[in-house]
């Protein structure tokens, strides 16, 4: 099983990062949700083996369209921000983001420069994250701009858009892959539930009384409506954060071991996906939560004691480089079609940046997914979330730590020498 998902990259960073003053505007329609649905496409391979997500605009693929200001002028800079621990703590906004973000856009409501929020997260498609961040920002945030750990299996398309696949995850996986374009996928719950006694503690389970998680289930019901389970799965794909880790470890090592099809022995293990593989995250509780990667370990762990073959597994996210030059293959996009005359093109020589600044709480994440991606890649540490300490990390120290969001973008503007709308 090829692991390029996990691969390091030797690109060595760039330190010689002069400040080049540069403006972007751009004023959204007011039915700039129908930008939201508009669209991503597979784009040339890239180095972790699979199609390179680009961004296009809604107007190429068929969507609503986006208007920009004509006085556009290359921009030298872009932002990645991570969302759990910098912006927000669970729903509410940290590190004064509202301000901070809306200092990236001038009274119009036009961004002043391209960014991007760049999060292992995820569990509901990108329109409806970017939707929420709207609400809880204050600002308009399009699609494009929201990458989460699952964006990059949209990349996996070609290769499994007509297969049979399981996914898994809180949030609604099945309707996130649908989206994507696959069409016979099924969550992990549905696919248990049409096995008598495959969760031999199911019945003492009662947490799915709850409305909202009923409503979800509803939607996922619906996608997966049409489908055979009796048929062998292709793929598993942890999407997001499993909710029932004991029936999730129990069921995907039965898919696993089995070569896809349940009853069967010793078959050849399928492809198994992770979106991410963070070991904690900060969430609304005070301390550190057991992320993806913790489950992924745990898995493994089990998988490993009944099985005579180690886990195969691909893991995306960060830290992973592909993941950072996608972020700045999105962010020249975002950048080309806000110009005059480029909205629609497939211009190959799109604009470059000086700067790329990675904004996040975690060092073995957010800083090293940005040292390890190089130049033009500049890593800003917040106290905000995972880290906390005083001193810059030991094993991974970025190249500026600060206490809050907003003085990591106080510090990106005042360092950029550009004019920006003050509050």
């Amino acid at each position: 099983m090829d692991k390029e998902g996990k691969k390091k990259s030797s690109k060595e960073k760039g330190n010689n990062l002069p400040p080049r003053r540069g403006q972007i505007k751009g004023k959204i329609l007011e039915d700039w949700k129908e930008t939201l649905r508009g669209g991503w496409k597979r784009g040339d391979h890239d180095e972790c083996g699979a199609s390179a997500i680009v961004f296009a605009t809604a107007a190429a693929s068929g969507g609503g369209v986006a208007s920009f200001s004509t006085e556009a002028v290359v921009s030298s800079f872009g932002i990645a921000f991570d969302i759990d621990g910098v912006i927000l703590r669970g729903t509410t906004p940290i590190g004064n983001s509202r301000r901070a973000l809306r200092r990236l856009y001038d009274d119009s409501g036009a961004m002043n420069t391209p960014f991007l929020f760049l999060t292992n997260g995820g569990g509901i498609p990108e329109s409806r994250r970017a939707s929420e961040l709207s609400d809880l920002l204050g600002v308009k945030i399009l699609a494009s701009q929201v990458v989460q750990g699952h964006s990059p299996f949209r990349t996996l398309l070609k290769r499994y858009e007509n297969e049979f696949i399981v996914a898994t995850g809180k949030g609604e996986p099945a309707v996130v892959m649908s989206e994507y374009g696959f069409k016979r996928v099924i969550s992990l719950e549905e696919y248990a539930s049409q096995f008598k006694n495959i969760d031999p503690v199911a019945q003492y389970k009662r947490w799915t009384t709850n409305q909202e998680l009923n409503c979800s289930r509803n939607s996922e019901k619906i996608v997966s409506s049409h489908i055979d389970c009796s048929q062998k799965v292709k793929a598993a794909f942890v999407v997001s954060d499993p909710v029932d880790w004991g029936r999730d470890i129990q069921v995907l090592c039965d898919i696993l071991t089995s070569g896809g099809v349940l009853g069967e022995e010793n078959g050849q293990q399928p492809p198994l996906y992770f979106a991410a593989d963070d070991l904690q995250y900060q969430a609304a509780f005070p301390s550190e939560r057991l992320g993806m990667g913790a489950f992924r370990i745990a898995l493994e762990s089990v998988f490993n004691r009944i099985h005579d073959k180690p886990l195969e597994y691909t893991s995306f996210g960060k830290p992973n480089p592909f993941v950072f030059s996608n972020a700045e293959r999105i962010l020249r996009h975002l950048l080309q079609f806000s110009s005059p005359g480029n909205v629609g093109t497939e211009d190959v020589s799109l604009p470059s940046f000086k700067t790329l600044y990675m904004i996040g709480d975690n060092p073995l994440v957010d800083v090293k997914g940005a040292q390890q991606a190089g130049y033009p890649w500049f890593s800003i540490l917040t106290r905000t979330g995972v880290f906390r300490q005083r001193e810059n990390h030991t094993q991974y120290p970025a190249d500026m730590v600060v206490d809050t969001v907003e003085d990591a973008v106080e510090f990106i503007l005042k360092r950029e020498d550009a004019s920006y709308v003050v509050d």
